[in-house]
């Protein structure tokens, strides 16, 4: 910009259009929902709200356990007390763990008695392939 564009109140520009952002439509994205919609509309649909959200007393995250975690934890729950051995059998409560629901994810090589309130029909499987029996409730 040469000096003699420097002084005065314009910014070069003539007079007041060259003040601020005002006519290019403010500036960033300001204006977007009216001036600048053209180069939005073809993203999809950016403004306003969609959908609800439900209330989080009514959405329980369940907390899952994979076999190959149950297979890894077994002997430990043993340990503790959180767990019964009876031979070769191994009864376990998931309830009390934290566990709302077994998944199938991975392999079961001791036969469990698995109390559980919810279980994968794949999982189901494999515990009952290993010799053991899924109790959901």
């Amino acid at each position: 910009m040469r000096k003699s564009m420097r002084r005065g109140r314009t910014r070069g520009r003539g007079h007041k259009k060259g003040r601020g952002a005002g006519l290019r439509g403010g500036r960033g994205n300001a204006g977007s929902h009216k001036t600048k919609r053209v180069m939005y509309e073809r993203v999809g649909r950016v403004w306003g709200r969609s959908g609800f959200t439900r209330p989080p007393a009514v959405v329980a995250a369940s907390a899952v356990l994979n076999l190959k975690l149950l297979e890894e934890s077994l002997d430990r729950w043993v340990t503790d007390g959180s767990a019964t051995q009876k031979g070769k059998q191994i009864s376990v409560n998931l309830g009390p763990l934290g566990f709302d629901k077994l998944l199938s994810t991975g392999d079961l090589s001791h036969p469990c008695t698995i109390t559980v309130s919810a279980a994968s029909a794949r999982a189901i499987q494999k515990v009952e392939a290993a010799g053991g029996e899924v109790q959901l409730g």
